[in-house]
């Protein structure tokens, strides 16, 4: 797919790209060949492809696997990814949010998903069974995935993706591989999960509130926003939850100094 077939099918079809729906159109075949090779794919790999565009990712990947799963949001760019891809029998295309939509099973994601997607749907890829993920995202959202703790990009995403995945960064890409160009710099990020997670969490439900809650509360002492977590969260008055507090690991730390796994101890320890 180059550029002039982009922009051709652009006005074939009077489609001007949605910046709110992230559309920045890959335009470089050659990246296409990487992803694959990245994701090993084979005969009979099922791949889910977020954000299909006009398809010529989808196609690609098609010859290589034994079905692709194309899934487009844009109502419109759908119609021209149906007309892209309706001479591969083993291409599935399906209009809607990849989050909402009811899919087939799949074991591997190759992908460009819009970057305004990349943190819902690494998380949301996290819960399937799935042997890999390559997807082309934003520079800066992958390097807080892989951030060292105490970092200022360490976060609460990256806690949760590297309890259950891990994650390389790849090949950087440059901005003119993408129509319009996006302002910001991208990479190829491979994920694997584990074959189980590297530490047990009692209630993944409360690690992942708990953890969000605590980043946004970085620098204060773990006692204290743990304290105003089971105010909001639990309902209990200001000396119950500073009861349970100053009894919890961990407590004259701050988050942004806590490995994931001590965020898993002191979610366990908050659940018991």
């Amino acid at each position: 797919m180059s550029l002039e077939e982009t922009k051709q099918l652009l006005r074939t079809f009077r489609i001007s790209p949605n910046k709110l729906l992230g559309q920045n159109f890959m335009v470089e075949p050659a990246i296409y060949a990487k992803l694959c090779e990245y994701a090993v794919l084979g005969s009979d790999d099922v791949v889910l492809d977020a954000g299909a565009g006009f398809g010529f990712l989808s196609r690609f990947i098609a010859e290589r696997c034994r079905e692709v799963i194309a899934v487009e949001k844009d109502p419109q760019v759908a119609e021209v990814l149906k007309q892209q891809t309706k001479d591969c029998s083993n291409v599935k295309v399906i209009v809607g949010d990849v989050l909402q939509a009811s899919l087939p099973p799949f074991n591997k994601a190759v992908s460009v998903p819009p970057y305004y997607l990349s943190s819902n749907l690494v998380e949301w890829l996290m819960q399937r069974e799935l042997k890999s993920a390559v997807l082309i995202v934003q520079k800066e959202f992958a390097e807080k995935l892989v951030a060292p703790v105490g970092s200022e990009e360490y976060g609460w995403l990256g806690v949760m993706v590297s309890r259950c995945m891990e994650t390389q960064l790849l090949d950087a890409i440059p901005k003119d591989a993408f129509y319009p160009e996006p302002k910001v710099d991208s990479i190829i990020i491979s994920l694997k999960p584990f074959e189980k997670p590297l530490f047990n969490v009692n209630r993944p439900l409360l690690f992942r509130q708990l953890t969000k809650w605590l980043f946004s509360q970085r620098n204060k002492k773990v006692s204290k926003a743990t304290t105003s977590f089971l105010k909001a969260n639990r309902q209990l008055s200001k000396e119950e939850a500073e009861k349970v507090a100053v009894g919890l690991p961990f407590k004259d730390k701050r988050p942004r100094e806590l490995t994931p796994q001590q965020f898993g101890e002191l979610a366990n320890a908050v659940a018991d």
